[in-house]
């Protein structure tokens, strides 16, 4: 079981949101613009023959407005490894709303209307009708939009943060010591999020996300030396959410914030991360703590080999994410 973990795991990624977002402009004159930004290399290797960018690229795009196809004017241009695509049409009389497609994007990605609400599509899906007038959408739909989001980047995106969080709940689960290690990394990566999202606090992501990895394995080996919590296990804890702070914070600003609620959904998408992390946990405990850990060889059986197929991830995650 432990053997099909390592496998499953290693060939998967995390943060499994994008770097392609797409804004919609609505202006005078019944004019729309809808930029498209994304990585250049990806998109020339789907395209290949650029001749035919514009037939194979409509094949991937869906614009409606009320339900009527539209067909809008596209061009490309490139510029530093990113690509832009604007798509440019008129605006139908009296159309109220519009859904959006993309389908050469498999992740999940942002789709901004500016002066208005930003929705967040998985690739390829249709979008649900979206108002044009303009006017930020409602405190409310921003929280639980950026609420979804920052669960989402837990589960099922998240698997760095996810393997983390299982490496402090095996260590101990007893009520006390798993509140204690989660409440330090909870509090340390809300002030790295927070300062780094005010633009306070900056550092590469080619440095964070190996270190990420490094945490992951540090948590899964000490596993295997202590069998309680002790004070310094919480403070390298407090230090390595420090770390993961940064990694949201990285993911949250390729997305970007609305300007109008920037609070809201900063506090919203923390929540929601935390929603994520006490999901994990709940599920950990149903799965083997609540049945099992009072079991003399719950230890030897559940923690131990756990411990090792973690740290066998974040080892190999390390290594690639250094070499990447």
């Amino acid at each position: 079981m432990w053997l099909l973990f390592l496998v499953t795991a290693m060939g998967l990624g995390a943060h499994e949101i994008g770097t392609t977002r797409v804004e919609a402009e609505f202006g005078g004159r019944g004019k729309y613009v809808i930029e498209i930004e994304t990585d250049a290399a990806p998109l020339r290797e789907k395209i290949g023959d650029m001749a035919a960018f514009d037939a194979r690229f409509r094949r991937r795009v869906a614009l409606a407005f009320d339900g009527a196809e539209a067909r809008p004017e596209i061009a490309l241009t490139e510029k530093d490894g990113g690509a832009t695509v604007r798509l440019t049409g008129e605006v139908p009389a009296g159309a109220k709303s519009f859904t959006w497609k993309f389908g050469w994007v498999f992740t999940t990605y942002s789709l901004q209307v500016k002066g208005g609400e930003t929705v967040w599509l998985e690739g390829g899906a249709v979008s649900r009708p979206i108002g044009i007038a303009k006017g930020a959408g409602s405190r409310w739909m921003v929280a639980r939009q950026y609420l979804a989001l920052g669960f989402t980047h837990i589960l099922p995106y998240g698997l760095d943060h996810v393997l983390f969080v299982l490496g402090l709940y095996l260590l101990s689960s007893t009520r006390r010591s798993v509140l204690t290690q989660v409440t330090a990394f909870t509090v340390a990566h809300s002030i790295t999020l927070g300062l780094s999202m005010y633009g306070w606090l900056r550092a590469p992501a080619a440095v964070v996300e190996p270190l990420i990895a490094v945490s992951i394995a540090y948590v899964a080996i000490e596993n295997l030396f202590l069998r309680e919590v002790r004070a310094w296990r919480v403070a390298l804890v407090f230090c390595f959410g420090l770390l993961h702070g940064m990694g949201f914070a990285g993911v949250l600003t390729e997305l970007g914030l609305p300007q109008g609620e920037f609070v809201a959904a900063l506090l919203a998408f923390n929540g929601g991360v935390e929603l994520g992390q006490l999901a994990v946990i709940g599920a950990a405990f149903l799965a083997v703590g609540w049945p099992w850990s009072e079991r003399a060889w719950y230890r030897a059986r559940v923690v131990m080999p756990a411990s090792v197929a973690i740290a066998c991830v974040a080892v190999y995650w390390t290594v690639e994410r250094v070499l990447s």
